[in-house]
């Protein structure tokens, strides 16, 4: 339960970077909400998951996620570079998420 929860939380601090771009350095309302809700959901369940995985664990895979999806989105999006280099980096960043996990106790 607790990696979903981690997940989830991840996937809600894409949403909150994704919006917080759109937010026009919060100068837009809707997009400024959005990503103020997101980000208090984001470390509410981020909080919750560390109940029972580790710290480091949690922290290092929350963020991994919100680098690799932010980064991902912003290709897909808004148009950003998807430079060989900048692709090696987030497949490293991958690979670091799940060797984080596979070096945890599950919970």
């Amino acid at each position: 339960m607790a990696w979903f929860v981690l997940v989830l939380a991840g996937v809600l601090e894409i949403v909150w970077a994704f919006f917080m771009k759109k937010s026009a350095g919060f100068t837009l309302l809707g997009p400024s909400v959005i990503t103020i809700v997101a980000m208090v959901a984001s470390f509410a369940l981020l909080s919750f998951a560390m109940r029972s995985l580790p710290l480091g664990t949690a922290y290092t895979v929350w963020t991994g996620i919100g680098a690799v999806g932010a980064f991902a989105l912003g290709i897909v999006a808004l148009g950003e570079a998807a430079t060989p280099m900048r692709l090696v980096a987030a497949i490293l960043i991958v690979a670091g998420i799940v060797l984080m996990k596979l070096s945890s106790p599950t919970a």
